[in-house]
Parts: structure tokens; sequence; C-alpha cells
């Protein structure tokens, strides 16, 4: 009998240790996250939908290298893992339980048509950089920023869209807009705050107004989805702790899948 339980306590460390397969699958990024979260048992398995998160360059991570806690990595990875339990459970999308983690720089970024950055105010666009995102959007792509808050950030993530499309322009979403009632009818919103501000005033770094906003195609198909004075990564990564009001946990991931579906229907 202890022959055959050792013999499978190996089997099972060899397959641990198979190339390709680390213990987890983000580990070469986790210092720059700043809540990385256990892989689950199926954090492997391909399915039809991944979740994206852009890994970029930001003035607050000295220039062009990254750091410990890098901007790019703020609420990763609990609530991109948090937000795809919530499309699994709401949805029969079959989505991937754990995040893609996209280098600005790579040409990977072309296959996989969701990404979604965080702190997008901070960012710092190379020309090249710039070129790869319009051909990311010229070939389809959907973008969703996130958390990043007053008139300053607003102008830095302007000029890195400016950079990629120099004629762009924000608008605000209407009650009617089709993202809004791709699943849920969206006709009542508010602003998602940060855990941090939660309980108070709700404003962070000085954002008052919250604005739900898009850029769009010639066509009128939103490919910038714009969260602005808001967070909903906080919301989808703190919607387990009682602390978290349910009402902006609900809200974030309606939002969110509604993206999601509209992403993949438009």
């Amino acid at each position: 009998m202890y022959r055959g339980i050792a013999a499978a306590l190996l089997a099972v460390l060899l397959l641990s240790a198979q190339p390709g397969r680390p213990e987890r699958r983000w580990a070469m990024y986790e210092r720059e996250m700043q809540n990385p979260a256990d892989d689950p048992p199926d954090a492997w398995d391909e399915t039809e939908f991944a979740f994206a998160r852009l890994r970029y360059r930001s003035g607050r991570d000295g220039g062009f290298r990254f750091r410990s806690g890098s901007r790019w990595g703020i609420d990763a990875n609990k609530s991109d893992r948090q937000f795809l339990a919530g499309l699994r459970r709401l949805t029969r999308v079959n989505a991937r339980s754990v995040e893609q983690i996209i280098d600005i720089d790579s040409d990977e970024i072309f296959n996989w048509p969701w990404l979604y950055a965080v702190g997008i105010g901070d960012w710092k666009l190379t020309a090249g950089q710039a070129l790869r995102m319009r051909q990311y959007f010229d070939r389809g792509g959907f973008f969703v920023v996130d958390d990043f808050h007053n008139e300053h950030e607003w102008a830095s993530f302007m000029a890195g869209m400016h950079q990629i499309y120099p004629d762009c322009e924000a608008v605000e979403l209407r009650d009617n807009d089709t993202i809004l009632h791709t699943v849920f009818d969206l006709n009542e919103r508010f602003r998602v705050p940060g855990l941090n501000v939660v309980h108070g005033d709700q404003i962070e770094r000085g954002g008052i107004e919250p604005h739900f906003r898009a850029i769009l195609d010639d066509k009128g198909r939103v490919i910038v989805g714009i969260f602005f004075n808001m967070d909903l990564g906080d919301a989808w990564e703190w919607a387990d702790i009682p602390e978290y009001p349910e009402k902006y946990a609900s809200l974030a991931f309606r939002l969110g899948v509604n993206y999601v579906i509209y992403s993949m229907t438009h």
C-alpha cells in the first residue's frame, strides 16, 4: 500500500514539474501585482473567452521600468478572477478562470480581443506602443479602462489615446446606448467607488463627478469603455467582504458582464 501511495505522490510531483506549467500561472509578474491570488484547479483550461489585462508603462513606475506594485497591477490579480467567477455564474460564456497578462510591447495583444487596464491616467506610450494599440483597435479589439481620477489623469489618458488616434474624442454614454442593455438594463447608474473611499465622500484623488464614457469607431461601435472617477476593480476585488456594500459590487459586476457581451457581439 505504501509503495502505491509513494508512486502516486511521485506522479503528482512529476506532473507539477512539467515545463510550461508553473505552480502559479503568472508567478513571473506577481511582484508587480497588488493582490496576487492562488491559481484555481482549472487555471490552464482552454476557453472561448479570457480577460486580458494590459501590462503598460507608467511614469509612477520610474519611467519605462517596472517595479514592485506597478500601476498596471493594481487590484491584480484577485480582482480579475473574482469578476471572472461572476461572469461564469451570470452568463453562459465559457470564460477562463484566470486572467491573461498582455505586455504592451508584445504582438500577443492581437490574440486577445478583450483588454482591461487600471490606473490608466498614468500611462506612458512610445510611438511603437501607440502604433500597436492602433492596430489592435483596427483589428476589432475592445478596451476597458478603469480607476483613474481627476482632470490631470484624464488629460494624461487622452494624451495617450491621441497618440493612437489623433482625432479621437470621448463621449458620455446615453441611457439608451446598447452597451448598457446587452444583458442587464442599466437605466440607473451611480458611482462605483473604491474600498478606501466607499464609506466617505467617495471622491478619490480629486475626481468629483463619475462618468460612463466611451470612444467610438467610425461606425459608432464602442472600442474603449471608460469608467472615470470610479473603481470597478475594487468592487470586484472586495465583493467578498462585508465592508464593501453589495449595491456597488452588484453594479460593477453587471457593468462588466454587459461590456463583455457587447465586445463579443458588436
